[in-house]
């Protein structure tokens, strides 16, 4: 089944996007809940006059996502959380603690825009992708210290 993403979705694709999907995860998941519209002619001719007009102001979007992966940088996050001797954490960082640390730096990005490579459950350093646009990623350090 294909469908037309009516917004960003992780793993699957970005808006606008016509991808195919299994017909179950489409008809009872991305439709209702207005992630998703069927793939026709009418819907696929709508969206293309929408991709038209939206064009400036996507490239327009995508020099800001630049600027901004600019500003930030060679970037290390510190973040102190509790630890056991061993260097084991309590818990995880999670992607919300990251964007609240990028926040108090003066970066507004939203914690479902960053993602780790591998959990983060030890002291240590670590990468984190920031996915700032479509064809936007910047990578930062996330270096977890005992507090």
């Amino acid at each position: 089944m294909q469908v037309i993403l009516t917004q960003d979705i992780a793993g699957l694709g970005y808006k606008n996007d016509t991808v195919e999907v299994k017909p179950g995860y489409g008809r009872n998941y991305l439709i209702p809940q207005g992630y998703a519209i069927i793939a026709n002619n009418s819907n696929s001719k709508m969206i293309a006059e929408n991709i038209k007009q939206a064009a400036h102001k996507a490239e327009k979007i995508q020099k800001d996502a630049e600027e901004l992966a600019k500003s930030i940088g060679d970037l290390t996050v510190e973040l102190g959380t509790k630890a056991g001797e061993s260097g084991k954490i309590f818990g995880a960082i999670t992607t919300n603690q990251v964007s609240e640390a990028l926040k108090a730096k003066g970066f507004d990005i939203d914690k479902k825009k960053i993602s780790f490579s591998q959990n983060i459950k030890d002291l240590g350093e670590y990468k984190a992708t920031l996915d700032l646009h479509k064809e936007v990623q910047h990578e930062i350090t996330i270096k977890v210290v005992a507090e």
